[in-house]
């Protein structure tokens, strides 16, 4: 049966883009509490559905997919610069292609700006006029309004005209740097973008025998199964081993493993992956906010993904990419490491962060791992010792050294030295990620 919840996200969904809702709205078309209301339009933000702003409302917008989410709405922008709407408000859910820096003469202005675009200018209000009569929205910095034509236009052609107190360059950088962070998000792979689905896979109910896990297993070749009831909420797994010595007519209840481990298809394959490693699980159910199964995820899908998105170009460069990628052979031995320490890897005082000394570490015995074994590691346990304090621009040696090397685990001694003397150690035990 639906719940009231599912029936506020379905009626959300069928809202036409660009649609302005409130709590108030939806519970009384849906006879609903407006706290009912207010949690459901909270999670309708949260999927993509709708978005909040601030003097404006909440307004439907189309939901991204992920291979476009380097594009940004204009509802997006007004909460990123904490702008405020002047007129175009209907335009809001719309997305924009490109931004236009509005310094230089009216004509050639415009020669850049055509539909779809955002032009980021001052208090001039006739390139505010020519850009939305060009199809493009207008950001005005330096907290400046605009006269009321431009706002009826605006209203007219439903393409927002923004007002923000910042000046051009902040505004630039931090748009900048909101697409930035939305390419770096593009790059970690969900379990959503691998799973298999429900209706492509296998499952037993609860009432069901051994004999019927039987019958699964010679029309499939899998020996794992998830078990749901009747509204597909998940009761447990089971596997070849949980049968074993069982009659045919068993009940599957008595021998399942109750109240399984299970992810959301929002869950990192990353975070998958040692949950599977940390557990000894071979596959996972996949559920939605409700326990209902949704499809499945296995130890070999997981491994498939992490081998794919090690082979792809980056997109968008973190602090720890930045951290891994300056790590360079010495040339000393064939362990050893070298790095520069920048200025932005340091602390308020000038030397080398705990967090990047942290990674640094931990990349040096990653790679030391991977000339004796093919696999990745994945921490257990690391013991760092601070002996000396690492000044900005310094060129540390790096000196990781396996101690003992496992099927599953593995031990790691780390030394650093900067010009000779040593400044820090690490020991880290560990499980490693065999790759196939």
């Amino acid at each position: 049966m639906i719940t009231k919840h599912e029936q506020i996200l379905h009626y959300i969904e069928e809202l036409p883009i660009g649609e302005k809702i409130s709590v108030r709205q939806i519970a009384k078309a849906l006879s609903v509490s407006e706290g009912t209301a207010y949690r459901a339009i909270k999670d309708a933000e949260t999927k993509g559905l709708v978005s909040a702003i601030e003097r404006v409302g909440t307004i439907r917008i189309e939901q991204k997919k992920k291979e476009n989410i380097e594009k940004l709405t204009f509802a997006e922008v007004v909460k990123i610069i904490d702008g405020q709407v002047l007129g175009g408000r209907a335009g809001l859910h719309k997305t924009l292609n490109k931004f236009v820096i509005g310094a230089m003469k009216l004509e050639a202005m415009m020669r850049y700006t055509g539909p779809g675009n955002l032009l980021i200018v001052g208090n001039r209000t006739q390139a505010h006029e020519h850009a939305l009569q060009a199809g493009a929205a207008v950001l005005i910095t330096g907290g400046f309004d605009t006269e009321e034509e431009v706002k009826k236009l605006a209203d007219e052609l439903e393409l927002p005209v923004i007002s923000t107190s910042y000046d051009t360059f902040t505004v630039a950088t931090m748009i900048n740097r909101a697409i930035y962070d939305q390419l770096i998000k593009k790059e970690i792979v969900l379990v959503g973008d691998i799973f298999t689905a429900f209706d492509q896979t296998a499952a037993l109910s609860a009432n069901d025998t051994v004999n019927d896990w039987l019958e699964k297993n010679r029309q499939t070749l899998h020996s794992r199964f998830p078990v749901i009831d009747d509204q597909l909420k998940v009761q447990g797994m089971v596997t070849a081993k949980d049968i074993m010595g069982h009659e045919k007519e068993w009940p599957i209840e008595k021998v399942m493993t109750k109240n399984p481990i299970t992810v959301s298809v929002k869950t990192s394959v990353a975070s998958a992956s040692h949950i599977m490693i940390w557990e000894g699980i071979e596959l996972l159910p996949v559920v939605d906010d409700h326990n209902r199964i949704q499809g499945i995820i296995s130890r070999q899908d997981v491994l498939k993904a992490l081998q794919m998105t090690q082979r792809q170009p980056q997109m968008g460069e973190t602090l720890n990419d930045t951290i891994t990628n300056q790590i360079d052979l010495s040339g000393k031995g064939e362990s050893v490491y070298t790095f520069e320490v920048t200025p932005q890897m340091t602390n308020q005082i000038g030397t080398i962060s705990y967090g990047v000394f942290t990674t640094l570490v931990t990349e040096a015995a990653n790679q030391a791992m991977r000339a004796q074994k093919k696999g990745d590691l994945v921490i257990e346990n690391i013991t760092i010792y601070f002996i000396k304090p690492v000044q900005m621009e310094s060129i540390l040696e790096i000196h990781p050294k396996v101690l003992e090397v496992g099927r599953k685990f593995g031990k790691v001694d780390v030394e650093v030295f900067n010009s000779g003397i040593l400044v820090g150690k690490a020991l880290m035990m560990c499980q490693v990620i065999e790759r196939n």
